[in-house]
C-alpha cells in the first residue's frame, strides 16, 4: 500500500521525525534543534536497513539512535506514564543534537553505522504499552497522523501532544485509479501492509480502491494470528514483514484461481518477504517514491527482488505475461546505475 499505491512521504514518514521533534520538546536546548530534525532521504535509509515495515518502530529505533548522544540522567518512575515522560525529558540535555543533526546530509545513518541498533532505557519504558496504557511515542506518532479530532475519536482520549491537523490528509495516490482498474479485470489483486486495518481501509474508502482488492491482510491479521500461535505453542512470533505470513495466507485464500504470484513493494523487507514465501511470489521492486533510487536498487538487489521498475507501467507488463517475456531467466532490471 504505502510508496505502491500511496505517497505516505508527508504522511507516515513526515509524521516519524515529527513525533521524535515533539517526543523531545521539553529539553534543555530543545529550542536549538533544527526542525525538521533529519531528511526524509536519511530517515528512508534508515528503513532501508531492514526489520522496519512498521513505522511506529521505525521511530522507535530513530529515538534511540538521538538518545545514543543525549544526556539523560536516570528518569524518575511515576504511577503515570505522561508524568514519568514529562519529568524525565525535563532532566534531558540535548545540546549536542543540534550540531550533530547538522554535520552532514545523512546524520541518522551516520549515527547508525558507528553504534548499530542501540537499546535506551527511558526510551524503551516510553515504548511500552499501548497508546493509553504507556506507549507515549505510540501515541505522539498517532496525534500527530490522524490529527487531534480523529485521534481522540479513535481512543476516546485527550490529545496530549500534536493539536492541529492529521498528517493522514496529505496522502496523495501514486498511480490513477484506471491503472488499477485495468490490472484488476485479468488479476486477482490484494493487500499485503504494515497498516493498522482501521488506517488502511480509511485510505481504500477515501481513494475509491476496496472495490478492486480481493483479500486485504494488516497488522491487525498479523497481531491475530501472532495471539494465536502464543496461546497454542507459547510462543512469541513477529509475522509482521519481512515475515511472508501475509503473502502465503493470500496465496492460500486465492491458489484455486492464479496461476503465478507476484509482490510490488518499495523496501527491501518487501522482497525478502517474497523470497520466503512458500507461494513461490516474484519480487518486484518499485523505484519511483524512493528519495535516493540509486541507493534504493543496491538494496532491491541485495535482497533477492525478482524486478526492480521504475514506474507503475512495467507491472502490467510483468504480470500480463508471467514466464513468457524473460523465458525463465532472471529478468532484467530497469536501467538505473547502481
Amino acid at each position: 500500500m504505502d510508496g505502491v499505491l500511496i505517497d505516505v512521504s508527508g504522511s507516515y514518514r513526515d509524521t516519524v521525525r515529527r513525533t521524535a521533534f515533539l517526543f523531545l520538546q521539553g529539553a534543555n536546548a530543545w529550542d536549538a534543534l533544527p526542525d525538521p530534525l533529519f531528511s526524509l532521504t536519511d530517515l528512508a535509509k534508515v528503513k532501508q536497513s531492514g526489520g522496519l515495515n512498521n513505522d511506529w518502530d521505525l521511530t522507535y529505533f530513530v529515538l534511540k539512535l538521538l538518545f545514543s548522544g543525549i544526556d539523560c540522567p536516570d528518569f524518575p518512575d511515576a504511577e503515570d506514564a505522561w508524568q514519568t515522560y514529562r519529568k524525565a525529558i525535563a532532566r534531558c540535555d540535548v545540546s549536542a543534537l543540534p550540531p550533530l543533526l547538522t554535520s552532514s546530509d545523512s546524520p541518522l545513518m551516520s549515527v547508525f553505522e558507528k553504534t548499530g541498533k542501540p537499546d535506551h532505557p527511558f526510551i524503551r519504558k516510553m515504548h511500552t504499552g499501548d497508546v493509553g496504557s504507556g506507549n507515549i511515542i505510540k501515541q505522539i506518532f498517532q496525534e500527530v497522523y490522524l490529527g487531534r479530532d480523529l485521534f481522540e475519536s479513535t481512543y476516546k482520549i485527550a490529545a496530549q501532544k500534536h493539536m492541529e491537523e492529521g498528517y493522514i490528509t496529505r496522502e496523495k495516490l501514486m498511480v490513477d485509479k484506471s491503472f488499477i482498474a485495468e490490472l484488476a479485470r485479468d488479476n486477482i489483486l490484494a493487500l499485503a501492509t504494515g497498516r493498522p486495518k482501521a488506517e488502511a481501509e480509511y485510505a481504500l474508502d477515501f481513494f475509491g480502491l476496496r472495490k478492486y482488492f480481493i483479500s486485504i491482510y494488516t497488522l491487525d491479521e498479523c497481531l491475530a494470528e501472532e495471539e494465536k500461535i502464543h496461546r497454542r505453542k507459547s510462543l512469541s512470533v513477529s509475522l509482521s514483514k519481512p515475515h511472508p505470513w501475509m503473502l502465503d495466507a493470500i496465496a492460500a485464500e486465492n491458489a484455486h484461481r492464479v496461476r503465478q504470484f507476484f509482490y510490488v513493494g518499495d523496501m527491501p523487507d518487501d522482497m525478502l518477504a517474497a523470497k520466503n514465501s512458500t507461494a513461490g511470489f516474484k519480487g518486484i521492486g518499485l523505484l519511483c517514491g524512493a528519495p535516493d533510487k540509486a541507493y534504493l536498487k543496491k538494496e532491491f538487489i541485495r535482497t533477492g527482488a525478482d524486478y526492480i521498475i521504475e514506474d507503475h507501467q512495467r507491472i502490467r507488463e510483468i504480470v500480463g505475461h508471467p514466464g513468457s517475456r524473460f523465458g525463465g531467466h532472471s529478468p532484467p532490471y530497469d536501467n538505473l546505475n547502481p
